[in-house]
C-alpha cells in the first residue's frame, strides 16, 4: 500500500472551488443610464466635473458654451463653489478676445473665490514667441 490515497485531496479541492464560486458576484447584464431630472435648466448647465468660460474676439463670454453675461457668470461661479468637490474651472480666451474683457472675468472669478481655475489653449500661442 504505497500508493498515495488522492481522495481526500480531491474532494478539498471541490469544496474549494464551490466555494470561489459562491463568492464571486453574480453579474448583471444591466447598462447604468443617467436619466435626466426634471431640474432647473441652471443645474444642467453646470459641470459637476469641470466647467469652460471661452471669452470670444466677438466680446461674448461663453459658459460651457452658452453665452452669459458677467451677472449670470457669477452666479454660475458660486453655484459651483458650493458643489462638493468644487469642479475645475477651465478658462480659455480666444486669440482676438479683448484683454480688457478677459480681466473682467478674471476679476469676476476672483470675487467668486474660485479656487480650482486653469487656463487651457495656451499651447496654441506656444509658437507665436
Amino acid at each position: 500500500m504505497m500508493e498515495m490515497n488522492t481522495t481526500p485531496l480531491i474532494d478539498v479541492m471541490l469544496v474549494l472551488i464551490i466555494m470561489l464560486i459562491i463568492t464571486i458576484p453574480p453579474q448583471t447584464h444591466a447598462v447604468k443610464l443617467d436619466l435626466p431630472q426634471g431640474d432647473s435648466p441652471q443645474q444642467e448647465i453646470i459641470d459637476p466635473v469641470k466647467n469652460k468660460i471661452v471669452v470670444t474676439a466677438g466680446n461674448a463670454i461663453l459658459w460651457n458654451g452658452a453665452p452669459v453675461n458677467q451677472v449670470q457668470l457669477r452666479q454660475y461661479l458660486d453655484i459651483t463653489q458650493q458643489l462638493n468637490p468644487i469642479p475645475e474651472l477651465h478658462l480659455q480666451p480666444e486669440a482676438d478676445a479683448r484683454y480688457d474683457l478677459v480681466d473682467q472675468v478674471l476679476v469676476v472669478t476672483k470675487q467668486a473665490n474660485v479656487s480650482k481655475m486653469g487656463f487651457v489653449g495656451n499651447e496654441a500661442y506656444a509658437k507665436a514667441f
